[in-house]
């Protein structure tokens, strides 16, 4: 299946399971794999015949920038299920960092990345 992928968007969210976190917040990273046909838009070289970037961006963006929440698990199974709203897209995988973790060590960043797929649509049964 075809891919569009936005890599690395950078949000300043207040998500996080800690008082602290939620009142300074903090940079929050996110990629967004979008499975979907890009066949009929690789021919056409059509707008109207892909999934416009633009929309992935703003749907990520409304989530990371929305209601804090706790978990990063929350915050990536928020935008899947965002995602999974438009029309062409088959399934998703988005995984959110969160890079300023205090564990009590050196770490590089914290991620969850959470994989989804559309669920069938059911139709009316025959009798």
């Amino acid at each position: 299946m075809d891919r569009i992928v936005l890599k690395d968007m950078a949000f300043y969210g207040y998500h996080g399971a800690l008082p602290e976190e939620r009142q300074r917040g903090q940079v929050f990273f996110v990629d967004a794999e979008v499975e979907c046909d890009l066949h009929p838009a690789g021919h056409s070289d059509d707008l109207a015949d892909t999934l416009d970037y633009r929309e992935i961006y703003c749907r990520v963006q409304a989530v990371l920038l929305g209601p804090p929440k706790a978990l990063l698990e929350a915050v990536a199974e928020e935008v899947a299920h965002r995602l999974l709203e438009l029309d062409r897209v088959e399934a998703v995988c988005v995984e959110v960092r969160k890079p300023h973790v205090e564990l009590g060590g050196s770490v590089g960043f914290a991620a969850v990345r959470v994989e989804r797929r559309r669920r069938p649509r059911v139709g009316p049964s025959a009798v």
